[in-house]
């Protein structure tokens, strides 16, 4: 090789790698300024109090003892910052639907899997809401949820008019709503015992079929005892519910499982159908015929090769839920109800937003912030050393 041809050799190659740094540097500089830069100052106002009016002073761990520690007032253990904890509690309660809404998602998916004509309108029709303004959709359901002239309410009163005008009709509704909650929880007992007993098969611990029978056979036992036991605390209760409808989102009772019912409705047809449609056509058709041919029906088919497929695509939708679960809750919070009633919609979140863009104490959201970063590493991480003895990779 000659060295003119080894210099024309150079001089291209650092051509080629300037233009690459020139097309990084805009992505390169953006992420520097507003990521880089203030996640490390965010890490040293943690350890500052600063209220942006006067410059900030180094404190410590003072705002992490705040906001964690405990301290003895009258004899009692009580928490230097209340108001924290129950807002720790408001975004673990609304995660609840997390498990829910998963199971939904596999459910439509499921259906949304079938060939059947007009199926990709089917499929475009309950992906809608997601692609929606997340703030149109809120104040609709702000509308909704009105105790007073919201739909909801009125087509429980005219439901309400309608069942409790005649004793025997009032007698039958209730009986039937018995059965059907008695069938919804033993059927859910059913499908947590199976998830159970396929972890543990999973991580060694063997768990026969009749165990399984058993509990199923227990828990609905046990269920239907109970509703039986207070059929009349039902009725009262759920007459006055149709006769009297609550004020969803103006009583601390009905407020979290509102945003619930809200949040699934939104998310049942979302992103993770869509990942969960995807798994199941990934999965190879021989498997089923296969499981056919050893003479499996549509159950024993979905425990043995649909569940097993599609666990790390279930393993993904964990943990990404997980983490926006807790970095959830502002919007809605925020539009739909100020955080009230008596902070029982407030998450970690919107506490952060209040501490930092209201209460201007830096140094203190900062504190908020990098807990909330701790919890999630922690529990992502320990979903991830869990998810790998039990996620199935093909």
């Amino acid at each position: 090789m000659s060295p003119m041809f080894g210099k024309r050799t150079i001089t291209a190659a650092r051509r080629e790698a300037l233009a690459a740094y020139a097309f990084l540097m805009p992505n390169f500089l953006g992420f520097l300024a507003f990521t880089s830069i203030p996640v490390v100052l965010s890490l040293v106002m943690a350890f500052c109090h600063w209220n942006i009016f006067r410059p900030p002073s180094w404190v410590g761990l003072e705002n992490f003892r705040s906001l964690l520690w405990f301290h003895r007032e009258n004899g009692k253990l009580v928490a230097n910052d209340p108001f924290f904890w129950q807002y720790v509690y408001n975004t673990v309660y609304l995660m609840a639907g997390i498990p829910v809404g998963m199971a939904g998602s596999l459910v439509l998916a499921l259906m949304m899997n079938q060939r059947l004509r007009g199926i990709v309108v089917l499929r475009t029709i309950y992906f809608l809401p997601t692609v929606c303004s997340g703030v149109a959709l809120l104040i609709l359901w702000k509308y909704l949820y009105n105790a007073d002239i919201g739909l909801i309410n009125k087509i429980i009163r005219a439901a309400g008019a309608f069942i409790y005008s005649s004793r025997p009709v009032a007698v039958g509704f209730t009986v039937m709503c018995a059965a059907v909650l008695g069938l919804v929880a033993t059927a859910t007992c059913v499908c947590v015992f199976a998830a159970l007993r396929y972890l543990f098969e999973r991580v060694g611990w063997e768990w026969s079929e009749n165990a399984l029978k058993v509990l199923a056979v227990t828990s609905g036992a046990v269920i239907f005892a109970v509703l039986g036991a207070y059929g009349r605390v039902f009725y009262a209760q759920l007459a006055a519910f149709f006769t009297t409808p609550p004020d969803w989102l103006g009583t601390v009772k009905w407020a979290k499982p509102s945003l619930i019912l809200m949040s699934l409705w939104g998310g049942l047809g979302g992103y993770n159908m869509i990942l969960y449609l995807a798994a199941l056509q990934g999965v190879p058709t021989s498997y089923y015929e296969a499981a056919e041919i050893d003479g499996a029906g549509p159950w024993a088919k979905f425990w043995s090769v649909t569940w097993p497929m599609i666990s790390p695509t279930t393993f993904f939708i964990l943990i990404m839920s997980i983490i926006s679960g807790f970095q959830s809750g502002f919007m809605t919070a925020n539009i739909l109800t100020n955080g009230g009633p008596a902070g029982s919609t407030t998450t970690i979140e919107y506490y952060l937003y209040q501490t930092a863009f209201e209460k201007f104490n830096m140094g203190y959201a900062s504190a908020i912030a990098w807990f909330l970063f701790a919890v999630i590493l922690i529990l992502t991480r320990f979903t991830w050393r869990i998810g790998g003895r039990v996620v199935v990779y093909e």
